[in-house]
C-alpha cells in the first residue's frame, strides 16, 4: 500500500510538474530537515512551480519559474516558507522543519553552483568545467595530489552533481593524505574533509545506505587506528557516531547490506555495550537483526562463494555476540533447550548451538554437556573433539582435556577454525599449567594463520607480564619486558575493535613500569634504540622511558 501511495505521489508530482514546464526556468533542489535528520513524508511545493515529496533521504527537485518567490513545506496539517527565492542566489535550499540545517556542505553550495551532469556540461561546452576536469584528471593519475587538489575543489565546490567519481577520487586522495599525515591536527582536519565528501555524495547521487556504511568504515579505520587513538569520553562519541550512520545503512540497505557492515555494526554494538552505551537488550536485538537479514543473504544468494562469505560472516558475529557479556546463559539455554531436543540429530544445527553456548562461556550447563557428548557420537570430527576439550577442561580433568585439544588441532582443515583451537589452547596451558613458553608457541600459530587474532596478541602480552616477576637478574632487566608487553598490547588495539577497549587500558596501564632514563643512562641506552631481551623471550623491541 506505501508502495503505491508513494507511485501515487510521484506521478502527480511529474504531471504537476509537466503543466509547469512551458513557464520553468530553473530547477530548485535541496534537502529538508527535521531535528539535524533529513526528513521524510514533507511536500515541497514552489510558487509557480511544480511540488513533490521527499523520500527517506530528505531531498527534494521541483522546476519553477525564474521568478518564483517561495517555497511552501507541508507536512501533515503544518505549513511553513522559505520566502525571497528570487532575490537568493543558485538554485539549492536547504530548509529545517526544526532544529538546525547541518554544517557541511551547504555554505559551499550558497554561490554559483551548477547542478549538471558531465554530459550536459560538455553539450553545453562549458569550457571552464572541461578545462578543470582535464586538469585534475591528469594530476590524479599522477597521483600528484597537491597539484590535483585546487582543481578537483574547482569541479566538487562549483560542479557537485557532474560524475559520481569527484567524490570516489576525492575520497581516495584525502584517505592518502590521511594516511600521511604529518601531525594529528593535520589528521584530524583531512579526515573531517574526508566525511564531508561522503556527505556531499549523499546529496547530489542519493545511495545514502551505502555511502554511510563506507563513511562509518573509514571513520573508524582512521580515528582508531592511529599512534593516539581516542580514550574516555572521547573514544565513546567515535564509536556513537559511528554506530549511528552504521545502524541507519543497515536500515536502509536492508538484507543488500555489504557484509563487513554487519561485522562492524555487531563490534561496536559490542564496545558500546563495554563501555555502558548500550543495553544488553540492544546488544541482543541488534545481533538478532543481523542475523535475520544475513539469513536473508544466503538465501537470495545465487553464487556458492556468496553464499559462503556470508555464512563465515554470520559465524563471526555469533561469536562476538557470544563474547559480548550480553549473551545471557541462562536466556540461551532456555532458547536451545527446546530447539535441541527437536533437532539433536542435526550435525549442523549442533554445531551452531555449542558455537553460541561456548561463547557465551555457557560450558558449564548440561545442554552443553549433552550435546558436546551427542556430536562426538555424530561426527567425530576436529570440531567435536575441540567441544569435548572444553567439557573436560570444565571438569578440570586437564590431562583428557589436552588429549582432545590435540586431536582436534591435528584434525582441523579451516585456518580460521585451527586458529581459534591454537589460541584457546595456548590460553588453557597459560591458565591451568603456568607453561609460558609452550602458551606463547601456541598464540604464535594462531598468529601464522591470522596475523590480526587481537585475542593471540593480547595474550602473549599476558604471558610477558607474567614472566617480568621471575626474568632477569635485576629491576632493570625485569622491567625491559614491560615494553614487549606494551608492543603486542598496542598491536592488539590497532588489530580491530574486538580488543580495542582492553588493549588500549592495558598498554596505558603498563607504560607506567618502563625503565627511567636515569637507569637507562647508565647502561648507555637511547630512546627509540632497538633492544633485544633475551633468555627464552629472545624478541627485539624499542627502548622508552
Amino acid at each position: 500500500m506505501k508502495a503505491v501511495f508513494r507511485i501515487t505521489l510521484l506521478v502527480a508530482s511529474v504531471v504537476i510538474a509537466a503543466a509547469t514546464t512551458l513557464q520553468a526556468q530553473r530547477v530548485i533542489k535541496g534537502t529538508v530537515y527535521r531535528d539535524g535528520e533529513p526528513a521524510a513524508g514533507i511536500n515541497v511545493e514552489a510558487h509557480r512551480g511544480g511540488t513533490m515529496m521527499t523520500s527517506f533521504d530528505g531531498m527534494y527537485e521541483v522546476e519553477a519559474h525564474e521568478k518564483t518567490k517561495w517555497l511552501k513545506f507541508t507536512y501533515i496539517n503544518e505549513t511553513k516558507k522559505l520566502d525571497d527565492i528570487d532575490e537568493k542566489q543558485g538554485n539549492v535550499f536547504d530548509f529545517a522543519w526544526s532544529g538546525k540545517i547541518p554544517s557541511g556542505d551547504a555554505e559551499e553550495e550558497s554561490g554559483d553552483v551548477i547542478l549538471k551532469s558531465a554530459e550536459e556540461l560538455i553539450r553545453d561546452q562549458d569550457r571552464e568545467f572541461m578545462n578543470q576536469l582535464s586538469l585534475f584528471t591528469e594530476f590524479y593519475k599522477q597521483e600528484n595530489w597537491k597539484s590535483a587538489i585546487p582543481h578537483w575543489k574547482n569541479v566538487y565546490n562549483t560542479y557537485p552533481r557532474c560524475t559520481k567519481n569527484i567524490y570516489i577520487q576525492g575520497a581516495k586522495m584525502y584517505e592518502d593524505l590521511i594516511e600521511n599525515a604529518e601531525s594529528s591536527e593535520q589528521r584530524d582536519k583531512y579526515i573531517d574533509q574526508l566525511m564531508k565528501i561522503y556527505d556531499k555524495r549523499i546529496r547530489h547521487f542519493s545511495e545514502k545506505g551505502y555511502v554511510l556504511g563506507r563513511k562509518a568504515t573509514s571513520f573508524l579505520e582512521y580515528k582508531l587506528n592511529t599512534e593516539n587513538p581516542p580514550e574516555g569520553d572521547a573514544l565513546k562519541e567515535t564509536l556513537k557516531k559511528a554506530y549511528d550512520w552504521i545502524s541507519q545503512s543497515i536500515e536502509l540497505r536492508q538484507e543488500k547490506t555489504e557484509l563487513p557492515i554487519f561485522v562492524l555494526f555487531m563490534q561496536t554494538t559490542r564496545s558500546l555495550f563495554k563501555l555502558d552505551e548500550l543495553s544488553k537488550e540492544t546488544v541482543v536485538k541488534n545481533y538478532d537483526k543481523s542475523n535475520k537479514l544475513l539469513n536473508s543473504c544466503i538465501a537470495a544468494a545465487e553464487e556458492e562463494t556468496k553464499k559462503e562469505d556470508a555464512n563465515k560472516v554470520k559465524a563471526y558475529i555469533e561469536e562476538i555476540f557470544g563474547r559480548s557479556g550480553a549473551a545471557d546463559c541462562e536466556a540461551l539455554v532456555s532458547i536451545f533447550t527446546p530447539q535441541y531436543e527437536e533437532s539433536q540429530n542435526d550435525v549442523e544445527f549442533v554445531k551452531r548451538m555449542l558455537r553460541r553456548l561456548g561463547n557465551a562461556g555457557c560450558e558449564e550447563s548440561p545442554l552443553f554437556a549433552e550435546a558436546t557428548e551427542q556430536l562426538y557420537e555424530l561426527e567425530p570430527s576436529a570440531e567435536a573433539a575441540f567441544n569435548m576439550a572444553r567439557r573436560f577442561v570444565q571438569r578440570d580433568e586437564t590431562e583428557k582435556a589436552k588429549q582432545y585439544y590435540q586431536q582436534a588441532m591435528e584434525q582441523e582443515t579451516d585456518d580460521d577454525l585451527l586458529a581459534k583451537y591454537y589460541y584457546e589452547y595456548a590460553y588453557f596451558v597459560y591458565a591451568k599449567e603456568n607453561s609460558l613458553a609452550d602458551a606463547r608457541s601456541y598464540a604464535r600459530k594462531a598468529l601464522n594463520l591470522n596475523s590480526d587474532y587481537c585475542e593471540a596478541l593480547m595474550l602473549i602480552g599476558d604471558i610477558y607480564l607474567a614472566a617480568s616477576r621471575n626474568f632477569g637478574t635485576d629491576d632493570f632487566e625485569k622491567a625491559t619486558i614491560f615494553w614487549l608487553a606494551v608492543d603486542y598490547f598496542e598491536r592488539a588495539r590497532r588489530a580491530g575493535q574486538d580488543c580495542a577497549i582492553d588493549a588500549t587500558q592495558k598498554a596505558r596501564d603498563y607504560r607506567r613500569y618502563f625503565p627511567n632514563k636515569e637507569e637507562a643512562f647508565f647502561r648507555d641506552l637511547k630512546e627509540g634504540q632497538t633492544y633485544k631481551v633475551g633468555g627464552w623471550i629472545n624478541e627485539n623491541t624499542k627502548v622508552r622511558f
